[in-house]
């Protein structure tokens, strides 16, 4: 009788700082902050907590380095220099990163906290330092290029983070058609002296896309930085 040959098992890859943040990603989307610790880490890479301590120091580090690894994946389509390579304008190049930005908040929501827990860390600095990028591009003076790349920055977070925040909210519920319809027709039946313009514009409410309206706004904030401006002063060395 012919004996089988045991087939060998297959290994698995050897754990790594790469892999257990691209788990607490995971983790993080699925279930939220609240369900990220090292226990819970180790059950999903089947490992034990003394392993992942091995890699990183603690939760701050490892939400810290997991929004890291979600930015630094927006910065990919991003192109930070323009000139004499036909690729996008400054003002295309900061409409594809901040979409970029947006989109990475909508897929995971708990982006928006960590950005704005820390604001002198790397994920943070990364957006910036290529919207600062795109500014000095569009030659805007160098006084004003700290307050525009701020002002792009901050409304890329706040609009982002608040989209998310909504979608978290209604969607436990009900869907984002039906939350948009009980929301607008709210809005229609406010009282017409207080509230005119927001029973006006109540059907837009109903109809509005996130992510055109989101880049409205941004083209907004764009043409003003872009009309406003005065001819470019020379850099301080």
């Amino acid at each position: 009788m012919a004996t089988r040959r045991r087939r060998p098992e297959r290994r698995e890859e050897p754990l790594s700082r790469r892999r257990i943040v691209e788990a607490a990603i995971a983790l993080l989307d699925s279930a939220g902050e609240g369900a990220l610790t090292f226990r819970a880490l180790a059950e999903r890479l089947a490992t034990g907590p003394g392993a992942i301590y091995w890699h990183v120091t603690g939760k701050d580090e490892l939400l810290n380095a997991a929004t890291d690894a979600v930015i630094a994946a927006t910065m990919t389509t991003d192109t930070t220099s323009t000139a004499g390579t036909g690729a996008a304008t400054p003002q295309e190049a900061i409409r594809t990163l901040a979409l970029g930005v947006f989109d990475a908040i909508d897929a995971h929501p708990w982006i928006g906290t960590q950005l704005a827990r820390a604001p002198s860390q790397s994920p943070l600095l990364r957006v910036f330092e290529h919207l600062g990028r795109h500014v000095q591009t569009l030659g805007v003076p160098h006084p004003t290029q700290f307050t525009a790349a701020s002002a792009l920055l901050n409304y890329i977070l706040g609009v982002g983070g608040q989209n998310a925040a909504n979608a978290r909210g209604h969607h436990q519920h009900t869907s984002r058609t039906e939350f948009l319809n009980i929301t607008a027709t709210a809005w229609a039946n406010l009282d017409a002296d207080e509230y005119p313009f927001t029973r006006n514009v109540a059907h837009q409410l109903r109809d509005h896309d996130d992510r055109t309206e989101f880049l409205a706004g941004l083209d907004l904030i764009l043409t003003g930085i872009t009309t406003h401006q005065n001819p470019t002063d020379p850099t301080p060395p």
